[in-house]
């Protein structure tokens, strides 16, 4: 009897479980970049998923100046176009802020003292006076204009020119390589002692670093940043230093990194242990020339975590190193570019996809040991 082939129901609602996952985690991502290349004003007035749509925009433009006019006949005539080189066209135009849409294309608007103002749908215009203009400004004009998609790079030319990027790209750097590589370190040897090395109060240890992974961070940056200023009086050194933020960042990263290398060091196979002792090999021995090269999936995968942490991280740098020209990480330069009030979406979604590319090169180039690590020492 030949086997039956047919899959489980369950096959398939893993499939189409995982498939949902994919598609909720990249949809997002998808918006951000489609955003990151729109025109800034389409994307102020419409969201993403409407980028291949031609938008409404309500727009408010002046026209020439006074000194522009011309006298045609017996009135004094200011002739342009709304829309330059852009592609579109008008639908309705206005020349109050009470009424922006009061009037069709194509139709002459009475404005005051026998002025009159016309606009056609491709963007022309002709403010007509029987006396001549006066000022030194343009008359507003309220049009609103139908716009076909724009895309554009302007919103990454922006962000790259900004001035003192370059600098806190290197500043990011210096902080996250040795935040990353000090803590795994440290690690390493912590949870080698507390997986194979015999001493009392092992278990509280453990127990310990377990309970720090529930501990905001937050609830430490006072009390730290005190500590450091304390110790920077007493030697006489200035306490927001690269330093401070590498202990910083390896402090709050330690109990992470202790659990996860732990539980993969203690899976190992214990009669490679035992053998070396019987050869001879000290603990260091056997953690230098075994434990760590067998641990090496498990170091990448923190390193994945800790990487993206520090990289991304903008609280700590902010306490820890100020907001100082010389020392300002990307975080802080993008958001120092982005201003206070938040309102620059193309600045922050050409930002988002600026500030990913170093942490994508790290991920993809460290993922196979990701599930191997994390999976490693919860089965036997």
């Amino acid at each position: 009897m030949i086997a039956s082939s047919k899959r489980s129901p369950l096959t398939y609602l893993v499939h189409a479980t995982v498939l949902f996952l994919v598609v909720i985690w990249t949809i997002p991502t998808a918006g951000l970049f489609v955003s990151s290349i729109r025109d800034k004003d389409q994307l102020s007035v419409s969201g993403w998923w409407t980028a291949l749509a031609t938008s409404e925009q309500r727009i408010v433009d002046r026209a020439q100046e006074p000194k522009a006019q011309v006298q045609e006949g017996g009135r004094f005539v200011i002739r342009g176009n709304l829309l330059g080189e852009s592609a579109g066209s008008i639908t309705q135009f206005g020349f109050s802020s009470l009424e922006p849409e009061a009037f069709a294309v194509g139709t002459v608007a009475e404005m005051r003292k026998g002025q009159t103002l016309e606009v056609t749908a491709n963007g022309d215009y002709v403010l007509s006076s029987p006396t001549p203009w006066k000022g030194s400004r343009g008359q507003r004009i309220f049009y609103t204009a139908e716009v076909p998609p724009r895309f554009t790079l302007d919103n990454y030319r922006e962000v790259l020119s900004a001035e003192g990027l370059g600098q806190s790209f290197l500043n990011s750097l210096t902080v996250t390589i040795p935040a990353t590589i000090i803590p795994i370190l440290v690690a390493a040897f912590a949870a080698y002692a507390l997986a194979w090395m015999r001493f009392p109060g092992r278990a509280l240890l453990v127990a310990a670093v377990v309970g720090l992974l529930v501990v905001p961070l937050q609830m430490s940056l006072i009390p730290l940043l005190k500590s450091y200023n304390l110790i920077g009086e007493f030697f006489g050194v200035g306490s927001k230093t690269y330093v401070g933020i590498w202990l910083a960042h390896t402090g709050f990263g330690l109990p992470l990194a202790i659990y996860l290398l732990r539980n993969y060091i203690a899976g190992l196979p214990g009669e490679i242990i035992e053998s070396a002792r019987v050869d001879g090999a000290s603990d260091f021995d056997i953690f230098r020339k075994i434990v760590l090269p067998l641990s090496f999936p498990a170091l990448a995968s923190f390193a994945i975590f800790q990487f993206l942490w520090v990289w991304n991280d903008l609280l700590i740098a902010m306490v820890f190193l100020g907001n100082n020209e010389e020392h300002l990480v990307l975080t802080g330069q993008l958001r120092e570019l982005l201003g206070s009030r938040g309102g620059n979406w193309e600045i922050l979604t050409a930002s988002a996809f600026i500030t990913i590319i170093v942490p994508l090169c790290v991920f993809f180039s460290l993922q196979r040991y990701l599930v191997r690590g994390l999976l490693a020492g919860s089965v036997k």
